[in-house]
């Protein structure tokens, strides 16, 4: 992918190892199992729709459960902070520099789209820390936090989506941080509270096909934002081969795949991300299209 550098004015910051954790449920899970039925009852519960890119694996290897989950420049502060969290020095690692660049990227554009754009937060972190929505741990994987509004990343999921799942690539790493974008366009035009009261007055079922919706939009956008992004010398963010990489990622992420995978039978009542097949089907919608006004999934016969 071609990527002009990260704004140094971004509110990004290493947040390092450890770190207490605040009050309130929080967080999403990528696939971890130790915090697998985290995902999908605390952010059921607060009806965020927040719940993490690749946190049904939780769900997979667990069973259902439930869901929870600035400062200007580039950096953060190298010295501990006052519970002695050990803080580090962001976008200074190969994996971290990249989900700068992405980061970067997408703010850029959606800052296009939308008058009175507010940034996310980057937050990196390693094994565990904590957000505003409480815990943050590696097992989770990558996710979006609305209470502040801060996408939390430990980059060693970018390993893991290799290994695992077969989703190597710049690009496919790409997708990951533009769908925790996504999240938080949701949030901020109103999606995401619309989305929680709906959730409210659902049954579990009803609000897991709820939750789909949201993360299929979620998906569209970030193909948007890759289809529409420009460098600095005019060119597309997406290269050759880009588009079959993140198609990759999103057929390996579905949740009748990643049942399967697991030797389970895919119970599409307890979906929440959405199928392989929907999920490559949005992500291609955002990237064919480049118009976000055609990643509506909440229309009666969207999916």
């Amino acid at each position: 992918m071609r990527l002009d550098d990260y704004d140094p004015g971004d509110d990004i910051r290493d947040l390092g190892r450890g770190g207490g954790g605040f009050g309130g449920g929080g967080g999403g899970g990528m696939g971890g199992l130790l915090f697998g039925l985290l995902p999908m009852l605390l952010g059921r519960k607060m009806g965020c729709g927040t719940i993490l890119l690749l946190g049904v694996l939780a769900f997979v290897f667990l069973g259902p459960g439930s869901q929870m989950l600035s400062t200007g420049g580039g950096t953060a502060d190298p010295m501990a902070d006052s519970r002695g969290t050990q803080q580090g020095v962001a976008c200074d690692t190969a994996a971290e520099r990249f989900a700068c660049q992405v980061f970067s990227s997408t703010n850029r554009f959606w800052e296009s789209q939308i008058n009175g754009y507010r940034a996310p937060g980057l937050r990196f972190y390693t094994d565990h820390n904590s957000s505003g929505c409480g815990a943050a741990q590696a097992a989770m994987g990558p996710f979006y936090c609305p209470a502040d509004q801060g996408i939390y990343l430990d980059t060693s999921f970018f390993n893991e989506l290799k290994t695992k799942f077969g989703a190597a690539g710049d690009a496919a790493q790409a997708y990951v941080v533009a769908h925790e974008v996504g999240h938080h366009i949701q949030t901020i035009t109103g999606t995401s509270d619309q989305v929680r009261r709906a959730q409210a007055r659902a049954s579990q079922a009803e609000g897991n096909a709820i939750q789909v919706r949201m993360e299929l939009q979620a998906d569209c956008y970030a193909g948007v934002w890759a289809a529409r992004a420009r460098t600095k010398d005019r060119q597309t963010v997406m290269e050759p081969g880009d588009m079959e990489e993140a198609m990759t990622a999103a057929n390996a992420i579905g949740d009748d795949t990643l049942m399967r995978s697991a030797g389970q039978r895919p119970v599409p009542e307890s979906f929440t991300h959405g199928t392989s097949e929907q999920r490559m089907r949005w992500l291609r919608r955002g990237l064919e299209t480049g118009d976000p006004r055609q990643c509506d999934t909440f229309a009666a016969n969207a999916i």
